[in-house]
């Protein structure tokens, strides 16, 4: 694994100089944030001597990669519970190929997911459950170690939120550092504002976070030929993959604050490349060059 990841610079469209923090790079399946909420259940399963970690998400879930092939490496069996049913597509495949037995949850029970996992693994002494995503303290832990890393300040950082562990891990470190830095939050679904409570209830303070909810492209997983054009753009112009579903918002988000002037082009602007990149593979046909 390629630990610390770099930061490298990058040029945006609207001619805005910003660095990125590649945890893209990480790793080609463990990557990104998938890599840091991970780590921590990981050492903890380990101590625990529990050797199944059984995890949830949907038909296209990141994490469900991640976890498959972090299994896979580090001696665990995994299962993964799918919500509704199991999708024939390139991730899942994936995560079959690194030995994750998938199983798919009715959307009913799959809502209460430590119920589900009580209902199947509550006799199984060595099974070990890690939240959709990877939520929870552990994953915190290893997010705000993020901070840490970096050798360089800034004004400004970015990073999407789904759930909102990654950005409050990123929050908490930035405040433990005692860093003069705002941390930018790119909701991804629709109606967003409400991880502001989310992220409060993990972190001292909010005072250092702003949420810009504008960007969801109509919700969680929905895009528009506007943000598709954007991501093969900025694919072309740099080199560098961003997926729909996450930081091709945020990325678009950083563009468009910048064109309309509400950030200062001498300000120093970190954003957190946070992986994620089979999200591409479920919209390749929406693409069109």
């Amino acid at each position: 694994m390629l630990l610390p990841s770099p930061v490298l610079p990058l040029l945006l469209p609207s001619g805005f100089q910003i660095s990125v923090k590649r945890d893209d790079l990480i790793d080609p399946y463990v990557s990104g944030n998938k890599w840091r909420k991970l780590k921590y259940h990981l050492e903890d399963a380990r101590r625990q001597n529990k050797t199944h970690l059984v995890t949830f998400g949907g038909a296209w879930s990141n994490h469900l990669l991640a976890t498959a092939a972090a299994a896979a490496r580090f001696g665990f069996k995994a299962t993964g519970y799918v919500r509704g049913e199991l999708a024939a597509n390139e991730l899942l495949f994936l995560c079959s190929l690194f030995g994750m037995t998938l199983i798919p949850a009715e959307r009913s029970a799959y809502r209460d997911k430590p119920a589900l996992f009580r209902h199947y693994h509550a006799n199984e002494e060595t099974a070990y459950f890690i939240d959709e995503g990877g939520a929870g303290s552990q994953g915190l832990m290893g997010c705000a170690e993020m901070v840490d890393e970096l050798n360089d300040h800034y004004d400004h950082i970015f990073v999407a939120a789904g759930t909102g562990t990654t950005a409050a891990g990123l929050l908490s470190g930035i405040i433990q550092a005692g860093l003069n830095t705002t941390l930018h939050v790119v909701p991804v679904l629709k109606g967003g504002s409400f991880l502001a409570a989310g992220i409060g209830a993990h972190t001292a303070s909010i005072e250092q976070m702003i949420l810009h909810a504008d960007y969801h492209f109509g919700g969680y997983a929905k895009t528009s030929p506007q943000l598709l054009q954007f991501i093969a753009s900025l694919s072309q112009s740099s080199g560098m993959l961003t997926d729909p579903v996450y930081t091709g918002k945020m990325f678009y988000a950083i563009n468009d604050l910048a064109e309309k002037g509400l950030l200062d082009r001498g300000s120093r602007v970190l954003a957190v490349h946070t992986g994620g990149l089979t999200g591409l593979l479920g919209k390749r046909n929406a693409f069109s060059f």
